[in-house]
């Protein structure tokens, strides 16, 4: 995929499907920012990448907080003098409740992270996009952003969000060389899962009942979508949702 010598920003890129994308771009000649909240789990992937022949840096962040992803940015201009891709990765998940019994300090708590972190990503990336002539935005959301999730409502709420974000930032910077897309996994081997599944372990069964794969998708597979909505191969492509879930949306 056409990512060589790209300079590439991933979120939350310590673990998961984060990590698989700073790793597939590495692999296919982008400059990777690995950042993290985590900073052990960020220096790992950096030293993995490295380690594979690949060019990797590392930045602490909490993409909740805008002064931090503003410095985010900013290091990154100033380290490579460009940025090509933006991908807002980082996410939370919430303790699983009916609406009426969530807890206010989970949905705060996911929003500051699931929506406004990737709000504060896309605002500073397009900023430098626009002064530099074009760029590229992938955001995580998810399959919660688009169908209903029971027991989820600070999770959904964020993620839908994510892809109404995408469609409305898509149009705007159209014909400014500037491309925004989303992709939305379904259920994927990684941290949130586990959560889940840790809580319920009678949901491996029933989760898999209604997947058409009857698996769940590895943090690879969605890394290439990532990465392939991030290179020059998909030129023509704004302001779309990619859904990798193994046919749940059917």
């Amino acid at each position: 995929m056409q990512v060589e010598n790209k300079i590439v920003i991933v979120t939350g890129a310590g673990s998961g499907i984060g990590k698989a994308s700073a790793i597939h771009f590495a692999k296919n000649g982008a400059t990777v920012v690995v950042s993290d909240i985590n900073l052990e789990n960020a220096q790992n992937v950096v030293e993995e990448i490295k380690n594979n022949g690949g060019k990797a840096s590392v930045n602490k962040c909490n993409v909740a907080k805008f002064d931090e992803v503003e410095n985010l940015v900013n290091e990154t201009v100033k380290a490579f003098g460009r940025l090509d891709v933006m991908v807002n990765n980082a996410g939370i998940g919430p303790n699983l409740l009916n609406t009426h019994k969530s807890k206010l300090q989970d949905w705060d708590a996911v929003i500051a992270v699931n929506q406004t972190g990737v709000y504060y990503g896309m605002k500073l990336a397009l900023t430098q996009f626009v002064k530099q002539g074009g760029g590229n935005i992938v955001n995580i959301a998810s399959l919660a952003g688009l169908k209903a999730s029971p027991n989820n409502i600070s999770y959904s709420a964020s993620k839908f969000a994510v892809v109404g974000m995408t469609k409305s930032a898509a149009m705007e910077y159209a014909t400014k060389n500037i491309r925004v897309n989303a992709v939305c996994p379904g259920y994927t081997e990684s941290a949130l899962l586990d959560q889940l599944l840790g809580a319920k372990p009678e949901m491996d069964a029933i989760l898999k009942s209604v997947i058409p794969m009857k698996r769940y998708g590895k943090t690879e597979e969605i890394a290439e979508a990532v990465v392939w909505l991030a290179s020059d191969n998909t030129k023509f492509i704004t302001g779309q949702t990619i859904t990798l879930d193994g046919g749940t949306s059917l």
